[in-house]
């Protein structure tokens, strides 16, 4: 005889609606850890495209911090949105990207025209201001160990953190980056933060792709590493990861199987 089929949720994941103070709903998804947050804090990663990533970046994190050789406990935060689609077309267009004056974009594979776009800065006061404030009040963080991650027009995304907001900050981890966007205008940023850099301020860029993807997305990642390589040393690290066999959407799994080891202060517990 067969039990009653009820829905499976993960154990230790949770969901939250929080409004922005411009009006727009977002999904908070969250993973907290079981054993309490070692005397620095917890160490953070927030997500993009939550409803895509969530699940599987918070299964690696509790699968990689297992005691007693795992790594440091992590906390896990997915912003989504209300669509609870994988990829909310619509609304990621608008928070991952930036304006640039007379800049053109390429025709979209469906041939309909860009929806509205270009409030990356918008985005990030969200993240800062809201939600990273949320996040302060409801755990005890470790400064030091604070991520960001994404794919796509939300690499995009991480790469315009970094190089306008690099205290917001510690760890950027970026997934095949749209560099293509706005005629490359993060590179433009990137230059200016090799010019504007601050003392002090001590962060880890991870870029990774997949092997498969097209050839303007590998040659975006390239020229991205190829540009920060003089800042590694004095506060900045700098790892590019290329995935075998990967293409586009494939690259995520073994992209978020990264970030439990990069947030690591030491390697693997030994306790």
């Amino acid at each position: 005889m067969v039990a009653d089929i009820i829905p499976h949720t993960a154990d230790g994941c949770f969901e939250l609606t929080i409004v922005s103070g411009a009006g727009l709903e977002y999904r908070l998804l969250f993973s907290e850890p079981e054993e309490p947050p070692p005397e620095a804090g917890y160490g953070i990663v927030f997500a993009l495209d939550g409803d895509a990533t969530f699940r599987t970046l918070a299964e690696t994190v509790r699968m990689q911090t297992r005691k007693p050789k795992g790594y440091e406990p992590i906390v896990v935060v997915g912003i989504g949105y209300p669509s609870r689609q994988p990829f909310d077309l619509e609304r990621r267009c608008r928070d991952f990207t930036m304006l640039k004056e007379g800049a053109t974009l390429p025709k979209r594979p469906d041939g309909r025209e860009w929806p509205p776009h270009g409030e990356a800065d918008r985005f990030l006061d969200f993240l800062e201001r809201e939600v990273l404030a949320w996040a302060e009040k409801r755990w005890r963080l470790d400064p030091a160990r604070r991520a960001i991650v994404g794919h796509s027009l939300g690499g995009l995304l991480v790469l315009h953190a970094l190089f306008v907001r690099p205290r917001l900050f510690t760890h950027y981890v970026a997934g095949s980056p749209s560099v293509w966007w706005a005629d490359q205008e993060v590179l433009n940023e990137l230059e200016h933060f090799k010019r504007e850099r601050r003392a002090g301020c001590s962060v880890r860029l991870l870029l990774a792709i997949g092997a498969e993807e097209l050839e303007d997305m590998l040659e975006g990642v390239e020229l991205v590493a190829e540009r920060a390589a003089p800042l590694v040393g004095e506060g900045f690290g700098l790892e590019k990861v290329l995935f075998p066999g990967e293409e586009h959407t494939s690259v995520l799994p073994s992209l978020l199987s990264r970030v439990p080891k990069l947030l690591s202060t030491s390697g693997p517990r030994r306790d």
